[in-house]
């Protein structure tokens, strides 16, 4: 699947991750470049985490109705 608009633009990347960005992350992991690095979190999320947006933030709402229409 892959997402746009509203899901995409609120990434700091301007896109939503899929499976690769945890595979490339991986290889380099196993990779001898990555050979002197040890008990390191990473965190692949595009920089969700920096920007961390919450109710109130910004003029940012959030609308859980929207959410639930979604999933019906």
């Amino acid at each position: 699947m892959e997402y746009t608009r509203a899901d995409a633009v609120q990434q700091p990347v301007h896109r939503v991750g899929n499976p690769m960005d945890i595979i490339n992350m991986v290889l380099f992991l196993c990779s001898e470049k990555a050979g002197f690095i040890t008990g390191e979190n990473i965190c692949i999320d595009g920089g969700m985490t920096k920007q961390m947006i919450y109710h109130g933030d910004c003029g940012w709402r959030l609308d859980m109705s929207l959410d639930m229409k979604s999933k019906k």
